[in-house]
């Protein structure tokens, strides 16, 4: 028989009440607000009652450059999860929440797959608890509330053409991207240039899932930059006294979700920023909920480690104030011969030579997460047509890094299949730990820039364009030096160049642009054209998905 598709898997399951799965991290039922018998949210009085307890064990899932060939970082999260259980440990799994973009789009879904999966998988991946709309609407308060101000007069003295926030729908649509809005006469707004960006990429989703109270929420609202005036000052949120309505319209959204994994293991999933436009990690709070209740906490961070893991790591650690113990890095055979050189169609063959120029693609990663202080495990995801030579070489070269490696069979098998992978995460999360961030605040933006640039990329340097200078001279003379960074690039490449595969070196990275998002607390360093508002491919995914008249979905993933 075929494998069953991810879907077919997830509708199979039998879940169990979510009131159960949150007793396993003892959350009491009255701390619970149910969305239906197997979603819930987590009340902001839980917190209080938690919050001085000490923290469990957190292991950070990332993996080496994307490929076309799939690596499988979400599946191995999930199934460490339910490995740790596996192996007698209370566990927690903290993941993004997905954007209906990808999911109409190219992706798919994005819950795990096979056997590792979070469910209810409809649910997560369509509407869910209504997080993403309630930013959605918060973001688009801003903007409304913004040309509002300009048609009753423009008292902020706002320049039209300075104008920096666009607005946002949670969907894949290229027609939004350059719009002109306020036609049809002085009753209907002042006409000016806009646009649509996603949700996900949204300042609001990002002040979002590094807010840790609602009243830290509404502080990092108000410091939004909306636009400037004639005289080049900065418009901010507060200014449009647009934070409080926002903070309203998120109250809820804030409160952490929780579901479970096909075997029943708690699973938060919260907030989910873009990984390359911003930090792409779920929510500081989702994270500290989990440290708080389970002994080990699984997380994750958007793309390769070169972005998704550094910014987790320089980014998330530092204003969430947690502290990973390991790191787990996912790669596949299949991916790394792709990065060797060989076509899609053709991973199947065996090819040594192939598999050796991919491999320092794999320990460049190794040796950035090293270079943090942090123990790595490497997790090989399982193929058929992985063959006893090539794993042994992936083995013998990441043992070179002090990396273990492990075979991750958690697709096919579930928790059982990562039972090894567990039991190495365990090891080496009792391992002596030096975690360090990579730069200090206090460092210049283009200090900041380069040291990210030179020892997590590899480049020889950085090159600032004309732009990119003006933007930092505006944003020195603001204050905002002390900022965090957080890079902007292709997710394809550890470069910026999406061409360059493997392990590129006698590179320089081209900066061209920067961007403030002052509520978030970095500056956005953009490398290359990064897409904010995505277009749909020729044949989207959506042609595929239906439902029937007993409201059972087909098609999703």
């Amino acid at each position: 028989m075929p494998f069953p598709s991810d879907i077919e898997i997830a509708q199979s399951c039998k879940m169990d009440p979510i009131v159960s799965v949150a007793a396993k991290l003892n959350i009491p039922e009255d701390d619970l607000e149910l969305y239906g018998r197997y979603k819930a949210k987590i009340s902001h009085d839980l917190w209080n009652s938690v919050k001085d307890r000490p923290n469990g064990k957190l292991i950070l899932v990332t993996a080496i450059t994307p490929t076309p060939a799939g690596e499988g970082k979400t599946t191995t999260a999930v199934g460490l999860a339910q490995a740790m259980f596996k192996i007698g440990k209370k566990a927690a799994l903290a993941l993004r929440e997905p954007s209906l973009g990808p999911v109409f789009g190219v992706k798919g879904g994005a819950a795990g797959g096979g056997y590792s999966q979070v469910v209810p998988m409809e649910d997560i991946n369509i509407h869910f608890t209504g997080d993403l709309h309630a930013i959605t609407a918060a973001h688009n308060l801003l903007a409304a509330m913004l040309d509002n101000s300009l048609q009753q007069g423009n008292p902020l003295n706002i320049d039209p053409r300075q104008i920096v926030l666009k607005r946002v729908m949670d969907m894949n649509d290229r027609s939004l991207r350059n719009i002109v809005i306020g036609l049809g006469g002085k009753a209907n707004g002042v006409p000016r240039e806009n646009g649509f960006d996603i949700t996900v990429a949204s300042e609001v989703m990002a002040i979002f899932c590094l807010a840790t109270s609602l009243s830290d929420l509404k502080e990092r609202l108000s410091r939004i930059i909306v636009a400037y005036t004639y005289d080049g000052k900065p418009v901010t949120c507060a200014d449009l006294e647009a934070q409080g309505a926002m903070t309203m319209l998120l109250k809820d959204a804030l409160k952490p979700n929780i579901v479970q994994t096909l075997e029943h293991t708690p699973a938060f999933i919260h907030g989910g920023p873009f990984a390359n436009i911003a930090h792409g990690c779920n929510s500081i709070m989702a994270t500290q909920y989990g440290l708080k209740l389970a002994d080990y906490t699984i997380t994750e961070a958007g793309f390769a480690a070169d972005l998704g893991a550094e910014k987790f790591l320089d980014i998330v650690c530092r204003l969430g104030g947690i502290k990973p113990n390991a790191v787990v890095i996912v790669a596949t055979v299949r991916a790394l011969k792709m990065h060797g050189g060989v076509a899609k169609d053709k991973l199947g063959e065996v090819n040594m030579e192939a598999l050796a120029a991919g491999i320092p693609n794999l320990e460049k990663h190794i040796e950035n997460m090293n270079s943090f202080g942090l123990p790595v495990v490497v997790a090989v995801n399982a193929f058929p047509t992985d063959r006893p030579e090539e794993l042994q070489l992936v083995e013998d070269k990441c043992a070179a890094l002090g990396a273990k490696v492990v075979l991750s069979e958690i697709f096919a098998k579930g928790g059982e299949g990562g039972i090894e992978m567990a039991k190495a995460v365990v090891e080496a999360c009792d391992q002596p730990n030096t975690f360090h961030y990579l730069y200090e605040p206090s460092m210049s933006p283009k200090e900041k820039i380069t040291t990210i640039a030179t020892k997590i990329y590899g480049a020889d340097g950085v090159d600032f364009t004309a732009d990119a200078e003006k933007d930092l001279k505006r944003f020195h003379d603001l204050g905002k030096d002390d900022l965090l960074v957080c890079m902007a690039k292709t997710q394809s490449s550890i470069s910026d160049n999406a061409n360059l595969k493997g392990r590129p070196t006698g590179f320089r990275v081209t900066v061209r642009e920067v961007r403030l998002s002052a509520g978030a607390g970095f500056l956005v360093a953009l490398c290359g054209a990064i897409m904010t508002m995505p277009g749909l491919p020729k044949r989207p995914a959506a042609c595929n998905i239906d439902v029937d008249e007993n409201g059972v979905i087909s098609g999703l993933f």
